[in-house]
């Protein structure tokens, strides 16, 4: 039987939490990244980058491309949410707003995702999620590939936090989530590598 901790069964998967790149990481599209990892299991990982913003491109101006008239101005910064399916879109968001097509990642951090057009419209009227970041794009993982990158210690787990999750300030969230896992960023290149 498995380990509850806050009534979350303990399986080793880090469905729910952020995963945070050390800083040797291989991947230049990855490095210095904190994703929220929405789902975890055997079959694999998918997560949504959510300290990168997408190059050239602004919430209005992608409205505007969507054909979505904005009745309210939202500074939204619209994420590079990883390297599969640039083209499609994500809304991490607050529970308050669940509609057809939105699922609940975590109940007790009132955490959901929708990737509907409904959403976008919801957010340009003023009646979405008090709390949402889009992103297109995704990170993903293959059966154990993910598992076998933790093992080379390409990356931390840390808990996920909304407040960190929902900040714009995208400069200092890579920072401020190594500090969430009790490490000093100063050291933490000097024990990249080791186990």
């Amino acid at each position: 039987m498995a380990d509850i901790d806050d009534g979350k069964a303990i399986t080793g998967y880090l469905e729910r939490q952020l995963l945070v790149a050390m800083p040797a990481m291989g991947d230049p599209r990855f490095t210095r990244t904190v994703i929220y990892m929405c789902s975890h299991n055997a079959e694999g990982a998918m997560g949504l980058v959510i300290n990168k913003a997408y190059p050239g491109l602004t919430f209005p101006n992608l409205l505007t491309q969507l054909g979505i008239e904005p009745a309210v101005d939202n500074d939204i910064i619209v994420r590079l949410g990883g390297p599969v399916e640039t083209g499609r879109g994500f809304v991490l968001h607050s529970t308050d707003y669940m509609r057809q097509g939105s699922v609940k990642l975590d109940d007790s951090m009132g955490i959901g995702l929708t990737a509907t057009l409904d959403v976008l419209r919801a957010i340009a009227t003023g009646t979405g999620p008090q709390r949402s970041l889009f992103a297109l794009g995704y990170a993903g993982w293959g059966p154990g590939q993910l598992d076998a990158e933790i093992q080379e210690n390409a990356w931390l787990a840390a808990p996920a936090d909304p407040d960190l999750i929902f900040d714009s300030d995208l400069d200092t969230l890579w920072e401020r989530a190594v500090r969430k896992i009790g490490i000093d960023v100063a050291k933490l290149a000097s024990i990249a590598g080791h186990a």
